[in-house]
């Protein structure tokens, strides 16, 4: 039954962020996979988030279509969110305080900048942008960024903790 538990729950895990991201995929700003993904590699850890993250991202590229910036985008973010968040994670060993939410809640807005910030330097070189032309594609990109962040903002500082509670339940149950 272990093993079967160790498919499943990252398998609906990543059903459930593909789900989030399709729903929400028309709000430009508006996302889900951070908290998502922050809380269950939170409770389960780096190996499993990893696993997770990219089953996502090859889920996502099969069914949202390939674009070569956007795959390494999301290869290189996802990665070292889970990394960041896994150490994190390891160091205070999945426990909650409010102190670590908030720590995470930086992190998570931090993060969700540093995606937009990688795009806009990404998408440019691999495109060959002009100067003038990633300039205008910075500037554009910043209008939503300001929505994700405080959509970061907003969902990790009420989403993380129930999320947290109902997969430390089964990330215990799965060990």
């Amino acid at each position: 039954m272990k093993s079967a538990k160790e498919i499943i729950i990252p398998a609906v895990y990543v059903a459930t962020l593909i789900g989030a991201q399709f729903v929400l995929s028309g709000v430009a700003g508006v996302e889900l996979i951070t908290v998502l993904l922050l809380s269950f590699v939170y409770a389960f850890g780096l190996k499993k988030g990893l696993i997770v993250a990219n089953a996502f991202i090859v889920l996502r590229t099969l069914l949202f279509g390939f674009f070569i910036n956007v795959f390494i985008l999301y290869i290189v973010y996802y990665n070292v969110f889970v990394i960041v968040i896994g150490v994190i994670s390891k160091i205070f060993k999945s426990k909650y305080s409010v102190k670590i939410h908030a720590l995470l809640t930086v992190l998570a807005v931090v993060l969700t900048a540093c995606f937009t910030l990688f795009d806009d330097i990404l998408t440019p070189l691999m495109y060959s942008y002009s100067l003038s032309a990633t300039k205008i594609y910075f500037i554009a990109s910043l209008y939503t960024m300001v929505p994700q962040l405080i959509c970061s903002l907003a969902t990790v500082t009420t989403l993380f903790y129930p999320l947290y509670k109902v997969l430390i339940i089964f990330s215990k149950n799965n060990n």
